[in-house]
């Protein structure tokens, strides 16, 4: 798995959803409806929609937030896999939204929501174990969206982890109605880039960074150079030391983290999602407990900024982890 959060129950699928079309094909009043059709494509299947749907499922927290971002609170019928709090300005809209499952949504839990339309954040979540494959669940008319950062296949040459998450906003704004707030919250979040890249011009040097996301055991995930956090280190001035390898959340040992001696450490915090390692307490303690990584200078001198995990993952909230790591390199003295 690319990603250290997904784990799966094996479970069979058996959806009964209606209402829209997850392979492109014509309706009955298909004339009268083509100058309605709003169609995008999603990680290789094209999307067709009629009309926007009304019981949308996000599969993960992330999407969840995007979708309250965007005001379609009335629009979600179900919730699953809270790694984190609520952003608190989300929390009021949340509690009006049902939790099907506070971890990783099974099948039966889907098909119980009657949904229109599942949106999420990965690819990984549409296994056979899980709620179904995507292919599955096109044949049962049951489209589903996965964020164009995690769909190399869509990417276009040249395209920042950034500009595919406004590509998100986009075509999440023409499927459900709301082109204007997805038009004004890519304008938003471009303002904070913006803002990051001004700080950047008084970096000194270059400095490294390792993003540390989750601890298994004795095993510490980081992110790779398609993850959302190495994207955010060029935009701030900084380099994350993990750049060579080509995934999102590699699996590494302490001792190639120690061997690379980043400047500093970002920890992520997943306090609520409860598993061992998981909070940055967990993940602060782990490190100075590790006969090489305690002697890293970067946690003897206590060089570490702690965010939220999630804003390491492609969301509405990606971008509220810029000002937290150039507000942290400001105060480790590497801003001019």
């Amino acid at each position: 798995m690319r990603h250290p959060a997904r784990l799966g129950v094996a479970l069979t699928i058996a959806l009964a959803a209606v209402g829209c079309s997850a392979s492109g094909g014509d309706s009955p009043s298909a004339d009268k409806a083509a100058a309605q059709e709003t169609t995008v494509t999603s990680c290789g299947q094209k999307l067709s929609f009629s009309n926007p749907p009304k019981r949308a499922v996000t599969l993960d927290q992330s999407s969840t937030e995007v979708l309250l971002e965007l005001g379609l609170k009335d629009r979600v019928v179900g919730t699953s896999n809270l790694k984190t709090k609520i952003a608190k300005e989300y929390a009021d809209a949340y509690a009006d939204v049902p939790v099907l499952s506070p971890k990783i949504l099974t099948s039966e839990q889907l098909r119980s929501a009657t949904p229109d339309f599942v949106v999420a954040g990965f690819t990984d979540y549409f296994t056979k174990d899980m709620v179904g494959t995507r292919e599955e669940l096109a044949e049962l008319d049951l489209p589903s969206y996965v964020s164009a950062v995690d769909c190399p296949k869509d990417n276009d040459p040249g395209r920042s982890p950034f500009d595919l998450l406004f590509k998100d906003y986009d075509n999440l704004g023409k499927i459900f109605g709301v082109e204007d707030r997805a038009r004004e919250l890519v304008k938003e979040q471009r303002a904070t880039l913006d803002r990051a890249a001004e700080v950047a011009d008084d970096v000194k040097g270059e400095p490294t960074v390792v993003w540390l996301y989750s601890v298994y055991g004795d095993t510490p995930y980081v992110a790779g150079k398609s993850a959302m956090p190495s994207e955010m280190s060029r935009t701030a001035g900084a380099r994350n030391v993990f750049d060579d390898i080509d995934e999102d959340w590699p699996s590494v040992s302490w001792e190639e983290v120690a061997e690379r001696n980043p400047d500093f450490i970002v920890i992520g915090d997943l306090s609520e999602r409860g598993k061992p390692g998981d909070s940055a307490k967990d993940k602060l303690a782990a490190m100075r407990k590790n006969p090489v990584m305690s002697k890293l200078e970067a946690v003897t001198e206590n060089r570490i900024i702690e965010i939220p995990g999630t804003e390491m993952d492609p969301s509405v909230r990606t971008v509220s982890a810029l000002p937290r790591l150039t507000d942290g390199m400001k105060d480790l003295g590497y801003v001019r």
